[in-house]
């Protein structure tokens, strides 16, 4: 029998209620693209840019010298390879399940409905005050950008920051179709930024550049060597490197409003493995080569772009505009992660409140597709952004980093998990992975080896915030502070999985209990999935090649 008769049957088995009746007990959270009254208004490009350069931002471009500095570019590119591998587990995990079920809320949903209905709250809630965040601290970031060309600030950074925030909050008019529109814009310009400044630093390092000046890999010779404080300075690395990947799974997110997202999602999926080896390691390495680890502009502050190591290395190169153009490409990035964080936010939300773990208002979506309480929820918290006027405003950014970098560690290790259990339950009921219609390339080792990777990663920047660089030099005030800085989202985490538990004394899912045909879009049978399977057999060897890549 195909998959599309079994999954009628079980459908006409137990009636309209699987998808009709979010009260029952049994429902662990099932909602399709329908059930929110979202449209799939993003095509085949916007998914294929939000993989290339959604998540490309100031975590990349500005955060990435407070890493280098503290850690050295040994520990900064270690670092940011071992997320990366992470990233990669996670995303191939997420994009099988949002293959086959590609329901609103994506890994909050799969946390509530393969794992424990608590930890699926306590993740969904996470994610959303991790996705909040960025709003404000992209608007400040914004702000911020424009003191480039403006160092003596004659007109007032809160100009800035409302503009940013009027932008933002116009993109967001048009639902999700303005959100892939600017994203598919934003990202090419990110992905040309790259690609330029890329061979940029070729040219620079080799002494092409008007200053003249072969480099080489003097910086990683320098006194102290290539790892800056040793394994504290590799765990520092981290936080900021989970920042600069956080919204590699909004491919994920963005599923339930894709079309065709079956045959989209895996290709865009694929994209991520490119994007990280080229946009974010290559890159980085460039960096390392020219910047040393103790230039002092990159202790100014953590989201002045004059402490940029992409900019610092242009200017290294004493090449003039190019530092303008490049500060420029920034502040459309700011942007781009400020509207990521309203299209994020307002979705997960809106996911909760199906779920019955957030206000049932929020369940409200508006004939063309806008969950119109929560997009304004989380527009009406961008006025946070003017707390750049306060004395402490450096402060206040770096908690915003925090909360909305390791919140995404949380979220993969819930992806993985979810997909672990998911697997299980799909051999369990007798199906076969040629059944599925996309599945992970790394298969469940990668999720497992994600799951791991998440772990080790949460146990490192525990290790580094208890025993902060320099912690002979600090106060025990200062040192507790660092502490609950490192460790607020760990703090959330238990706060609201804990409380959940309490109140609602739900149970951990069992695999007998699984749901894995409700939600699900279009099922394709098995023979449907052969014949395209055969027909990209017969394509030609360069085919082959683009489509594996593409």
């Amino acid at each position: 029998m195909s998959m599309a008769s079994d999954h009628e049957s079980y459908g006409n088995d137990r009636g309209s209620s699987a998808l009709n009746e979010p009260q029952l007990e049994d429902n662990r959270g099932v909602y399709s693209t329908e059930d929110a009254n979202l449209k799939r208004s993003l095509q085949g490009r916007h998914i294929q840019f939000i993989a290339l350069g959604g998540s490309i931002g100031t975590g990349l471009f500005i955060g990435s010298g407070s890493p280098l500095a503290d850690g050295g570019p040994g520990s900064l590119i270690v670092g940011f390879l071992t997320i990366s591998i992470l990233v990669i587990t996670v995303v191939f995990a997420l994009g099988e399940l949002a293959s086959v079920l590609p329901v609103t809320g994506a890994f909050s949903t799969y946390s509530t409905r393969f794992i424990d209905p608590s930890w699926g709250f306590a993740m969904g809630w996470v994610y959303w005050i991790g996705w909040i965040t960025p709003l404000p601290l992209e608007s400040i970031a914004a702000a911020m950008v424009i003191q480039y060309w403006d160092p003596h600030v004659k007109i007032p950074s809160g100009v800035w920051v409302a503009i940013s925030l009027v932008i933002i909050a116009f993109i967001n008019l048009f639902g999700v179709r303005g959100y892939g529109e600017f994203e598919f814009a934003a990202s090419f310009i990110k992905v040309l930024g790259c690609i330029g400044f890329i061979i940029c630093a070729i040219v620079i390092n080799c002494g092409g550049s008007p200053s003249g000046q072969y480099m080489g890999a003097h910086t990683w010779h320098l006194a102290g060597g290539a790892f800056q404080n040793g394994f504290k300075g590799f765990c520092s690395v981290f936080t900021t490197a989970a920042f600069a990947f956080a919204g590699t799974e909004l491919v994920g997110l963005a599923a339930a409003e894709t079309a065709d997202a079956r045959r989209q999602l895996p290709r865009a999926c694929k994209q991520v493995v490119f994007r990280v080896l080229l946009f974010y390691i290559l890159s980085l390495f460039m960096v390392s080569l020219i910047v040393p680890y103790d230039d002092p502009r990159l202790q100014g502050g953590d989201y002045d772009t004059r402490t940029s190591p992409f900019v610092i290395a242009i200017k290294i190169g004493a090449i003039k505009v190019l530092p303008d153009i490049f500060n420029a490409i920034i502040l459309i990035s700011t942007l781009s992660v400020g509207n990521a964080s309203v299209y994020a936010s307002s979705r997960t939300l809106l996911a909760l409140a199906m779920h019955d773990q957030a206000p049932k208002i929020f369940t409200y979506v508006d004939r063309n597709g806008r969950p119109l309480p929560a997009v304004l929820l989380a527009l009406l918290l961008g006025p946070l952004g003017f707390l750049i006027y306060s004395s402490t405003e450096v402060e206040i950014f770096n908690w915003f980093v925090s909360l909305a970098g390791f919140n995404s560690i949380f979220a993969w290790i819930s992806i993985c998990w979810a997909h672990i259990r998911f697997r299980a339950a799909w051999k369990r009921e007798g199906n076969t992975l040629r059944q599925l219609p996309w599945a992970s390339p790394l298969g469940i080792i990668g999720s497992y080896v994600g799951f791991v990777f998440n772990l080790l990663v949460i146990i490192g920047t525990f290790y580094v915030s208890a025993f902060p660089i320099g912690e002979g030099e600090m106060t025990p005030k200062r040192r507790a502070h660092d502490f609950f800085l490192g460790m607020i989202s760990l703090i959330f985490v238990i706060v609201l999985y804990l409380g959940h538990k309490f109140w609602t004394r739900s149970r951990f899912v069992r695999l007998e209990d699984f749901d894995i045909h409700s939600g699900r879009r279009d099922p394709v049978s098995e023979e449907v999935l052969e014949q395209e399977r055969a027909e990209a057999r017969q394509q030609s060897w360069w085919s082959k090649v683009m489509t594996f890549i593409f």
